[in-house]
């Protein structure tokens, strides 16, 4: 494996929300805060930041440090567990966008490897049957199984909802009895001392629905119906998400955006009606519901969502956010400040 220098691993490349979730985890299984985070170089002002961004450096440091303190070797499986749509921010939501159960695994895959660089992972697909291979591009050493279990606890609850009987495979050993591990996993095979670490996963079914009351507030859904889509319609789609989502307060048309997908204008603006929508809803669906995750999970000021979102000031989003939602994005956030 090539060696990584080490200013690769001082670049800030992964959210501090990561580690703000891992410390809330820690903490609720009785350690000490300043305990976890001791010679991490990772402050409370950096976990409190939401748009701050970690080194794997002190990410590395902050696993091993938690490492030897969890008594119990299903800790990293449990906290992946908890890594749910929300907690993987800005690049969650896009995943509900899907209707096709392939591709919403795919891009689970895609997006836990954009947002989550701690492993790379190679999908593989025969039939309905999916395998996701973890791979240790960081070789990061006594801290893999760690690593590993974090990252098939995420991906069981990502892909719970269209895959069932899920088979996890280790390349590392356990001492935890086989029932215990399946606790955490009902009707889920464990298999430790395995040549190489993966989960195995068949489909039974389709993504969850836009209804689905625990993920209201990342309900990014266009307005088509399955019949009406074509393939080629719908990758379309998906690629266009994908590029308006990557730069969302970038300017951007549907110009350059079928100059980048190497198609005219005019057969991009086809395929999107085809599937039931525009170059302009798709963009505002976005910029909705990035706002919407801002509001919500930070305290990002209202003058910074905006600049991010690409307006030029804050009386344009204030005036676009009500044009989307029927509210204003002040009520947005009080609203979600008196749930907590």
């Amino acid at each position: 494996m090539e060696m990584l220098t080490p200013l690769a691993l001082e670049v800030p490349i992964i959210s501090a929300r990561y580690a703000r979730r891992f410390v809330r985890f820690m903490e609720n299984r009785g350690v000490k805060r300043h305990t976890i985070l001791t010679k991490t170089g990772i402050t409370d002002e950096m976990l409190n930041n939401p748009d701050a961004s970690l080194s794997m450096t002190q990410v590395l440091g902050l696993l091993r440090q938690a490492d030897w303190l969890m008594t119990d070797e299903r800790a990293a499986f449990e906290f992946g567990k908890q890594l749910d749509l929300p907690s993987h921010g800005l690049l969650g939501f896009a995943m509900l966008g899907q209707e096709n159960p392939r591709r919403l695994v795919s891009m689970i895959v895609q997006y836990l490897r954009v947002g989550l660089p701690l492993m790379d992972m190679e999908l593989e697909s025969s039939g309905t049957t999916f395998r996701i291979k973890l791979i240790d591009t960081w070789n990061v050493g006594d801290l893999r199984p760690c690593l590993t279990k974090i990252y098939m606890g995420s991906i069981y609850r990502l892909s719970c909802q269209v895959c069932g009987h899920f088979t996890f495979q280790f390349d590392f050993s356990t001492s935890t009895r086989q029932e215990d591990w399946q606790l955490l996993a009902p009707d889920c095979e464990f298999v430790f001392d395995a040549s190489v670490s993966q989960v195995t996963m068949p489909l039974k079914g389709m993504p969850l629905r836009k209804d689905d009351a625990s993920l209201e507030f990342l309900v990014a859904r266009t307005r088509h119906t399955r019949k009406q889509k074509t393939l080629e319609a719908d990758e379309t789609v998906m690629q266009v998400r994908e590029l308006i989502m990557s730069q969302p307060g970038r300017p951007c048309t549907t110009e350059n955006i079928a100059r980048r997908l190497d198609i005219s204008p005019r057969t991009l603006r086809q395929h999107l009606a085809s599937a039931g929508t525009s170059f302009r809803e798709l963009r505002n669906e976005i910029r909705e519901n990035f706002a919407t995750l801002y509001l919500k999970d930070t305290n990002v000021p209202l003058e910074s969502i905006s600049e991010k979102l690409g307006f030029s000031d804050q009386a344009g989003f204030t005036k676009a956010y009500r044009s989307w939602t029927g509210s204003t994005p002040g009520d947005i956030r009080r609203q979600a400040r008196n749930k907590k």
